[in-house]
């Protein structure tokens, strides 16, 4: 019997031990529905809603950026989610298996995969700037605390006086730094310590895209050991490490709340929170605010990358997803906003000592998150104890979304070529992957690394996955028929999906997402870094890569067309569009009603708007290819060539000419 290796951290199964293959071997390998629900909550919630969402709400002035966002989330963002959800568990596929309901638009698969490959170079960046950090915390004092090293300029402003710097002992610490609040500094521009340290020191940040300087080993270093460690979790599997889950989606939350209570206490904090809740309404009206809340809706949740799918394909057939991505999706976006409240009050505090309008107190780059949670952790006691916890918690976060993203990445390879050889040396696959991933990650640890990890956030990891998620829910709604998906979902849930779920799915999430790449195109602006504008060449590549997964859809369409029986166009394309005879439950005993099998033959299923004739004869094409494959394989394991060039086979003894 054939037999398949599932190594991996979704089904838990131990490396070198093989498991039977089935269609219905992913099915249950969630033990306990509680891991599910925390695994996907650290899968979603990760350096997107502690970094990214951040960042992008000060970009776009705070309060401005908060309405958009939670109208994206209520209209887009758990819609699509639970169209995901419910996606993978009712076909028990990962992210390119799923797409026998329309085998024309199985490119959508290959555009998550994609995308899936820009986010895990760069996200694994981030990871190791968190271990970077986390490893440089190991010491009395933390190296961003004053404004007297070398690294530092004359427009550095601390909280600390340099009378108070020989004099201030690790028990007092916090008791001295706020003391020093008082100092005046007269200076038009003034910066903090930490900022110069990220700035000038972490990144040594070069002076544009195209001037890339040397590597920094040290950032090099923790980028190989970043992808070390994502590396052994996706060998270990999550069984392995079951009960960690309850430590590692809970964690996050205790240290954010220690950072938030200590922040709300710190003068000019009420200026920091006010800027962040207070909407700017001429920028509401900014296509680009509007834009940056619909990719951060997508990024937070994991929507279009294919992890969703993936995770849910290992659910069991009547698990409420829909209970799930309900819990999932507002405790992600809570994280975000809580997220928001700590990082805002330190702003304002950060401003109040700067003496500068909140707007202008910090990097508008992706390095915010490194700018204002180092400095509030100097304002702590024994600060390098709690710096050690709190970049402990961003590597975790971080961790718990590459691994599954990777895992994705792997899963959908190994089923996708399905030999025998990939599936016996899965885990020699993922060290490939980890080790191309590590190795196109290397420009990004350069002095021109930042500027390169901003163009593929704005442009790889952005609009694409918007459009992908508009097409997939075009495909399931109007090419294979939404009564035929609500009677799926009504079938493996026990309900139909709720009235508002059924409106978005088919009419309110495709019009905002379409408005809003309509707009954006219209009052398009090209990115920045702070003052710096990106050249043309590099928007060119942005360009590329968001449109590199993308036109996997249409490429694959075409070849898809191409490949199917009919003797006109439309009948190729009614023929592509048309759900694989093998589409629906995986499990025998789910496959009831209209997928029950027909009496006269077990391999065709009774499908709706389907013709027997159709089906039969997609099928003999199929086993057409599976006969000319296996003569193919006879012809090589009968013929064996011999070190002296002559011809044996296992037949007949004596060679023949």
């Amino acid at each position: 019997m054939e037999e398949k290796q599932f190594a991996g951290i979704l089904n838990g199964a131990v490396p070198g031990e093989p498991v039977k293959k089935d269609e219905n071997s992913r099915r249950g390998n969630w033990g306990n529905q509680i891991e599910f629900v925390l695994t996907s909550v650290g899968y979603a919630v990760g350096l997107g809603n502690v970094w990214r969402f951040p960042y992008l709400c000060y970009r776009n002035g705070g309060g401005a950026f908060m309405l958009p966002y939670f109208i994206m989330l209520v209209f887009c963002g758990i819609p699509l989610f639970f169209l995901e959800l419910s996606f993978g568990q009712f076909a028990s596929q990962g992210c390119l298996g799923v797409w026998k309901i329309s085998p024309m638009f199985k490119g959508v698969g290959y555009g998550m995969m994609v995308v899936s490959t820009y986010i895990g170079i760069y996200y694994n960046v981030v990871i190791c700037i968190a271990f970077y950090y986390f490893f440089l915390s190991m010491t009395k004092l933390l190296p961003w605390t004053y404004c007297n090293n070398p690294w530092n300029t004359p427009d550095c402003s601390g909280v600390v006086g340099n009378s108070q710097r020989l004099n201030a002992s690790l028990a007092n610490a916090t008791t001295s730094l706020v003391a020093g609040v008082s100092e005046v500094v007269n200076r038009t521009k003034r910066t903090s310590p930490s900022e110069e340290y990220w700035k000038h020191y972490v990144l040594n940040i070069s002076d544009g895209i195209g001037t890339f300087g040397e590597v920094r080993l040290p950032i090099l270093g923790c980028l190989a050991v970043s992808w070390f460690v994502v590396f052994l979790c996706l060998i270990r599997g999550v069984k392995s490490s079951g009960k960690v889950v309850y430590f590692t989606a809970t964690f996050p939350y205790v240290v954010l709340t220690i950072l938030f209570i200590r922040g709300i206490t710190l003068d000019g904090a009420i200026n920091g929170i006010k800027y962040y809740l207070t909407p700017q309404w001429e920028k509401v009206l900014d296509a680009k605010v509007w834009g940056d809340a619909a990719s951060q809706i997508f990024y937070s949740l994991g929507c279009a990358w294919g992890g969703l799918i993936t995770m849910a394909s290992y659910n069991k057939f009547h698990n409420n997803c829909f209970r799930d991505s309900i819990i999932i999706s507002i405790t992600n976006c809570a994280t975000s906003v809580y997220a928001g409240f700590v990082i805002f009050s330190i702003l304002g505090f950060m401003a109040h000592n700067l003496n500068v309008p909140v707007s202008e107190v910090a990097d508008h780059g992706p390095g915010l998150a490194f700018v204002a949670y180092p400095e509030a952790l100097t304002l702590l006691p024994i600060s390098p104890l709690w710096s050690l916890l709190f970049f402990f918690m961003l590597i975790l976060l971080g961790l718990g979304t590459q691994f599954c993203l990777l895992e994705t990445l792997v899963t959908a390879i190994v089923d996708e070529i399905g030999t025998d050889w990939i599936i016996r040396n899965k885990t020699v696959v993922t060290l490939s992957v980890a080790i191309v991933g590590f190795l196109l990650g290397v420009p990004l640890t350069t002095q021109a690394g930042i500027y390169w990890l901003l163009l593929m956030d704005n442009y790889a990891a952005s609009f694409s996955l918007v459009i992908i998620s508009c097409i997939m829910c075009i495909c399931v709604m109007y090419v294979y028929g939404h009564r035929n998906y609500f009677r799926d979902v009504e079938m493996m849930l026990g309900f139909p999906p709720p009235l508002f779920f059924k409106v978005c799915w088919r009419f309110i999430s495709p019009v905002i997402i379409s408005f809003i790449l309509i707009f954006t195109v219209i009052q398009y602006k090209p990115i920045t870094y702070n003052d710096y504008v990106y050249p043309g060449w590099s928007l060119a590549i942005g360009f590329s890569m968001a449109l590199s997964s993308v036109v996997c859809i249409p490429i694959y369409a075409l070849y898809k067309i191409s490949r199917s029986p009919g003797a006109t166009f439309r009948e190729r394309l009614k023929f592509a569009c048309r759900a694989h005879p093998k589409w629906g439950p995986a499990l025998q005993e789910h496959r009831t009603g209209r997928y029950a099998p027909m009496a006269s033959e077990d391999t065709v299923e009774a499908r709706p708007l389907k013709e027997k004739e159709e089906l039969k004869e997609e099928l003999k094409v199929e086993e057409k290819e599976k006969e000319k494959e296996t003569e193919r394989k006879d012809e090589i394991s009968l013929t064996i060539q011999g070190s002296n060039g002559s011809t044996n086979t296992h037949n007949n003894p004596n060679p023949s000419a």
